[in-house]
């Protein structure tokens, strides 16, 4: 609305009239009293007699009445008021005054971004790989609507509709940038139900990579960027609103006719670059954000009933896992060890080659292996989901099923083992920091976090603990000792974690001593700061990375392995999309190394590869499948004793 720079006078005020004859020259006659003599006297009898003479007399203001009259604002008052410059403009002026072209330039440039902040936010894609010229150079539906309803609007209710508007697309636009981030590293969008916890690991993961300074900086720039985001972006729809309403015949018509391209190329199909030119990308989003939002919601009714049902609650302790009695079983997940690591042809010819080598290491050893692929529930991080997929035999896509499954009375595969009362439980996470009580429903004796495996050395950016010390470790603390049971035990190896930089290297077993070993190997490394520059270095340090983990595991079996002891060894999800690529499957390889014949007997109808790498054409399970699996292959065979198992010569298992 154009507003007024000065009132020259008050409105609906009027110099007061009569149609009384002015009086004779000179001074009036007067009473005794001093008053002028015609407002003492009486009204004359033709004025008494007239009514309507009287009332006109009434009706004429005195200067009381004009003061009053200026005192109360009528409807025209109020409309000028509201013409009346904001305070920004008024403070202005001084400007203006002095410097009428800069300011002129000011405010046409300030016009201009608020409409590129705008437009940009109403086109803004979702995901980094449509964040192309192409992608703004579309007619949004949201800001055709938008404009029209602001120009029918009354003046109040505009006012209203601007901020809440601006507001609205303010975070809309932190959603998407939200989802960018989620789909670089997780290959999916951000849940606005679920996720925000997973903000708390982000900012951990950023201390443990740049420092604990650098990952506050980097969480106080984001808290201002947000709220910068959220004023701007109101403060624009608010600035282009009165702009709208100043050039409101210009605006009606610009309106009508963009919506009436925008229809016809809808309808048309027209194309820019092989972007459609009719946009309604906001709408869109908002509408799977809300789609998302109700799954969510009603994700935890039906996951409950799905946690509700397992085959294995009331299966007997003596008939739990009878294949593997007196066996040393060892689970462990390797951080990011994806298909991509072994079918991607910028690495598949070094992993291939380190597996092909390991079977043929641990074939010299004694120990046979198969493998196959499963499907990961997550991607590029999240570990954690895949973790209690694997052992708790469901599907645990997100962190509430987790919070579910990991409070409930559900047996994942390593509680199976506790349960039979015939193996002695462990744990080595080198990678957990904190408190975790989520070892009790994994049936865990004993956990070894990063504070209980006596490392003295230095940490690898988010790598607390190179894996050859963490096995080294288990060794000393577990497996290497002398117990009345055998032991089952669950390891996480961590060294080919995301940044993957710098890398540790293989050194001699007697050599990692507490750890300071590893302080010049650090040093030799490479930045990881200096690695993210480049999408090719990344994905040659991640291959590096997985090169060496597979290293120090096969290494540890040839070492310390026996004819007792049974790895099943994993990966918990493809590394983020810088590495594999948009579109890449979540398959992870897996695979059972075992001394004892009778142990890869049991799953000779899985129909597995030999070796350690899986083939292109061997089975594809998903995860949550494997534990009923593996506890139907190892359980009780008809005609067998409970709690026992037919060794390779008939013998009893050890």
């Amino acid at each position: 609305m154009p507003h007024s720079t000065r009132l020259s006078q008050p409105p609906n005020t009027k110099k007061a009239t009569t149609t009384e004859a002015p009086p004779p020259d000179g001074p009036p006659e007067r009473t005794a009293d001093g008053t002028a003599a015609d407002q003492a006297a009486p009204l004359a009898p033709d004025a008494a007699a007239d009514p309507d003479a009287a009332a006109d007399r009434e009706a004429v203001p005195g200067p009381e009445d004009v003061a009053e009259q200026e005192a109360v604002p009528g409807p025209e008052d109020v409309a000028e008021q509201e013409a009346v410059p904001d305070p920004e403009a008024a403070a202005g002026r001084g400007l203006r005054d002095r410097y009428p072209a800069v300011a002129r330039a000011l405010g046409r440039t300030v016009t201009v971004l608020a409409a590129v902040l705008v437009l940009s936010a109403l086109l803004l894609p979702n995901q980094l790989t449509r964040l192309t010229p192409g992608a703004f150079l579309r007619i949004p539906v949201e800001g055709i609507f938008g404009a029209a309803l602001l120009l029918l609007l009354p003046p109040k209710a505009r006012r209203v509709a601007a901020v809440v508007a601006g507001v609205g697309l303010g975070l809309r636009t932190l959603l998407n940038c939200l989802d960018m981030g989620f789909y670089s590293v997780l290959a999916r969008p951000f849940d606005p139900v679920l996720d925000w916890i997973l903000l708390d690991d982000a900012e951990s993961f950023l201390k443990d990579s740049i420092g604990q300074a650098g990952a506050l900086g980097a969480v106080l720039g984001a808290v201002l960027l947000v709220l910068a985001l959220l004023v701007l972006m109101t403060l624009a729809v608010v600035r282009l609103t009165r702009l709208l309403v100043r050039h409101s015949a210009v605006a009606t018509r610009t309106t009508l006719v963009l919506g009436t391209v925008w229809i016809t190329c809808a309808a048309l199909g027209v194309q820019l670059a092989g972007v459609p030119v009719a946009a309604a990308n906001t709408a869109d989003l908002v509408q799977d954000s809300a789609q998302r939002l109700r799954a969510s919601l009603a994700d935890q009714q039906v996951f409950a009933k799905e946690a509700h049902v397992d085959a294995f609650r009331d299966t007997p302790p003596d008939q739990l896992l009878t294949g593997l009695r007196g066996k040393d079983v060892i689970f462990t997940f390797i951080e990011s060890y994806g298909r991509s690591a072994i079918a991607d042809p910028a690495m598949a010819s070094q992993v291939d080659a380190v597996l092909k080598d390991g079977t043929k290491r641990l074939r010299k050893a004694g120990f046979a292996s198969r493998s196959a692929w499963l499907t990961s529930p997550t991607a590029g991080g999240g570990s954690w989901l895949a973790h209690s997929t694997f052992m708790s035999g469901l599907w645990i896509k997100n962190q509430q099923r987790y919070r579910t499954v990991t409070s409930s009375d559900r047996m994942p595969l390593t509680d199976a083992f506790k349960r039979s009362g015939a193996w002695r439980t462990a744990g080595i996470m080198p990678g957990v920091t904190r408190s975790w009580p989520e070892g009790k429903f994994y049936g865990l004796d004993h956990v070894y976090d990063t504070h209980h495996l006596g490392y003295q050395g230095p940490q690898f950016s988010w790598s607390r603990v190179p894996d050859q010390y963490s096995l080294s470790a288990f060794e000393r603390l577990e497996h290497g000792k002398h117990h009345d049971k055998p032991l089952m035990s669950e390891i996480i190896l961590v060294s080919s974690h995301n940044p993957w930089a710098p890398i540790p290297k293989m050194i001699g077993w007697d050599e990692l001593g507490d750890g300071s070993v590893y302080h010049s190997i650090k040093k030799a490394g490479k930045d990881p700061k200096e690695v993210w520059k480049d999408p090719a270095q990344v994905r040659n340090e991640y291959r590096r990375a997985i090169q060496y983990s597979l290293h120090s595991l096969i290494s540890y079996m040839e070492k310390y392995g026996n004819k007792n002891t049974v790895l099943v060894f994993l990966g918990d999800h493809q590394p983020v999309p810088t590495v594999t690529g948009e579109h890449a499957s979540r398959d992870v390889p897996v695979a059972l190394v075992a001394h004892d014949p009778a142990v890869l007997d049991r799953i000779s109808g899985w129909n597995w590869q030999n070796g350690l790498k899986p083939g292109p054409k061997t089975p594809v399970w998903r995860m949550d499948t494997f534990r009923d699996r593996f506890l139907t292959a190892f359980g009780p065979r008809p005609g067998e004793k409970p709690g026992k198992t037919p060794g390779p010569a008939g013998q009893s298992g050890h």
